[in-house]
């Protein structure tokens, strides 16, 4: 660890709590003093120290073009120029919406926010007023930002209502959210059997990236979709990740499963703040100021962000999700076969440019299989590679991303730093 890093560490607790603006960057699952960074460029960042780095974390998935793309640089600094947020309607934002209306299948109206946690907080509201209805379904393992009602975890049985799992969320808030376990069909119908006419939505991560990479089942999504209309309930699907991450239309583009209500984030701001969350225009119109549910925000949809978004989405191509989703199963894939080699059990998952790595000996389908997995093992090894020069998330309940600066060499080099950590992890 460099100097450099564990002084700005120091000097940013006494003004933050923890010394991070957000939890994740804290080094907590894996140990040690968190990188404080100073510049990216391509598939690189260098921290405080000059330490150079192949990064696999992408700002958390949003750098699907990777750091500094020239072409996001550039129309950044000739739209800031002009102004960063003006309160009032651009045109950049119509182009923003019609871009992510063509690309999304399930969307025919978008509406712009700040965050991805803002997105799912809107949708949540609009389905429950456009149903009239309160109780919402979320899986174990998902996360959706750190809205009240979904910082919730399972109770004591399958069918049990939600308990908070942060201080600050009501016990009387958390009740109205139903948790069950990602990938669990029959927990879905069996719910739905009980108290179907009771729930207003349910809410998924097509790909849970919050517990690593976890896909779909065959046949989980599908599950979703017709029990949510069989009984009047909205699905919404948090695309803040997998969002233009997975396949250029998103995760129900990827999986041909489409929801009512779509969350999306992080890659629709090329790396600026943003967030949307978009639908049928049945849902859509009960959106204020056009219907009665109530959501707004001062800097949404504000010109710096739009303009990195939208040169973003210009730049995505089915093609460049082809070598994406090639480069990063010969990365999981790659790893899994080097750890059977040496003798460390390795599974992987990945869906287009997402991977997840578990110190596991069996697949990874559930949220119990990621906390099954050896989470002393994934920090040593995590450390062993920042010390070859490569940048993971700091975490076994983390995604991580490939960009398209990452080349078939920093894959090479990736798979050799790993060999030599897992040679010395035997």
């Amino acid at each position: 660890m460099g100097k450099r890093s564990e002084e700005l560490f120091a000097e940013a607790q006494k003004v933050i709590p923890g010394g991070v603006n957000s939890s994740v960057r804290a080094f907590k699952p894996v140990g040690g003093t968190p990188l404080f960074m100073e510049r990216g460029e391509g598939s690189r960042l260098w921290d405080a120290d000059g330490v150079e780095y192949i990064d696999y974390v992408g700002s958390w998935g949003p750098l699907i073009l990777g750091h500094a793309a020239p072409e996001v640089v550039t129309a950044i600094q000739e739209t800031v120029a002009k102004g960063t947020s003006f309160g009032t309607p651009t045109e950049l934002e119509t182009d923003m919406a019609r871009k992510v209306v063509d690309m999304v299948p399930s969307v025919d109206r978008v509406r712009m926010c700040n965050s991805g946690t803002e997105a799912t907080m809107s949708a949540l509201r609009l389905a429950r007023g456009y149903t009239n209805r309160d109780k919402v379904v979320k899986f174990q393992g998902c996360y959706h930002g750190h809205v009240d009602s979904l910082l919730v975890k399972a109770g004591s049985g399958a069918l049990s209502l939600g308990v908070p799992n942060s201080p600050g969320v009501p016990k009387d808030l958390a009740q109205h959210t139903h948790t069950l376990d990602y990938n669990d069909s029959d927990g879905v119908r069996a719910l739905f059997e009980d108290m179907g006419r009771d729930i207003a939505a349910v809410i998924v991560e097509p790909v849970a990236g919050n517990m690593g990479c976890v896909p779909p089942d065959p046949g989980f999504l599908q599950t979703l979709r017709e029990v949510c209309d069989n009984h009047g309930a909205v699905l919404i699907f948090d695309e803040v990740m997998t969002g233009f991450r997975v396949a250029l239309g998103g995760a129900q583009d990827h999986y041909q499963v489409h929801p009512d209500l779509t969350c999306l984030g992080k890659v629709i701001g090329g790396g600026m703040p943003v967030g949307a969350f978009g639908g049928r225009d049945e849902i859509m119109s009960h959106l204020s100021p056009e219907g009665p549910v109530y959501q707004a925000g001062t800097l949404a949809g504000n010109p710096v962000a739009m303009i990195a978004g939208l040169t973003t989405l210009d730049a995505l191509s089915n093609h460049l999700y082809g070598e994406l989703s090639d480069k990063t199963a010969r990365l999981a894939e790659g790893m899994a076969e080097i750890g059977a080699e040496v003798g460390v059990p390795i599974a992987e998952n990945h869906v287009g440019a997402m991977f997840g790595i578990f110190f596991s000996d069996r697949p990874v389908r559930t949220f119990q299989d990621v906390a099954d997995a050896d989470a002393n093992r994934f920090a040593q090894f995590f450390h062993g590679m920042l010390e070859q020069g490569v940048y993971l998330a700091p975490s076994p309940f983390e995604a991580g991303f490939l960009s398209r600066a990452h080349s078939d060499a920093d894959v090479d080099a990736t798979l050799e730093a790993a060999r030599t950590v897992l040679k010395g992890m035997a």
